[in-house]
């Protein structure tokens, strides 16, 4: 009595086989080219008195089709990726010698000053403005006045500032009594681009959704 052979799960066998099953998979012709091969030898040796049905034969046919089709999207969809990621790279360049802008308490040092942006959540009566060092005590105390909601920059004069790590800021805003939410931001300048985000001049990298605004 001649044994059946099902395709589909001979040729994942047959990938298995060749110690590398990722270059096998990532070859949809030669998966194609395989099940054809098993398939005509199962019609081959099928039994006559119990041959395969059409629903049988349709539904083997479907399944290998599925896996190449999921194949060539695998291939086109890492394709897409790059050429993304090269698109990506030429049109940061553009931002390369601009300050952006980033969310951070983090202050860069460049030329005796550091500059930064607050985003207040509403109107401010009063907005003071606190340098700490990287231990967190307060070196610096500044009221930038009253404030509309919406975004504002400021700079802090730091060329008397001797701490040994870059300073942090933090930002009180308050209206009628109440605090007042607000975003601290830092700015800093683009020195070059890489695949994965910017490089800045004053921190480490940052990624491309983490620039709020480039200036």
């Amino acid at each position: 009595m001649t044994t059946a052979v099902n395709p589909v799960s001979s040729v994942s066998n047959v990938s298995a086989s060749t110690g590398n099953p990722s270059s096998a998979l990532s070859d949809a012709n030669a998966s194609q080219d395989r099940f054809l091969k098993l398939l005509v030898a199962q019609l081959n040796n099928q039994d006559p008195m119990n041959p395969m049905d059409n629903a049988q034969m349709t539904s083997q046919m479907a399944q290998i089709n599925t896996v190449s089709g999921i194949q060539q999207l695998n291939e086109t969809m890492k394709s897409m990726s790059s050429q993304f990621t090269a698109s990506r790279v030429l049109q940061g360049t553009a931002m390369i010698g601009h300050d952006v802008l980033v969310q951070s308490d983090t202050l860069s040092v460049d030329g005796g000053k550091a500059k930064g942006s607050v985003d207040v959540s509403g109107n401010a009566d009063k907005v003071t403005l606190e340098i700490l060092s990287p231990g967190g005590q307060v070196v610096d105390t500044r009221n930038l006045g009253a404030m509309t909601g919406g975004r504002h920059s400021f700079e802090w004069d730091a060329s008397n500032y001797a701490g040994g790590g870059s300073p942090s800021f933090r930002l009180t805003a308050v209206s009628g009594g109440k605090n007042v939410p607000t975003t601290a931001m830092a700015r800093d300048t683009v020195v070059s681009i890489n695949s994965g985000g910017v490089d800045l001049k004053g921190r480490a990298s940052v990624a491309y959704d983490a620039i709020l605004s480039v200036l």
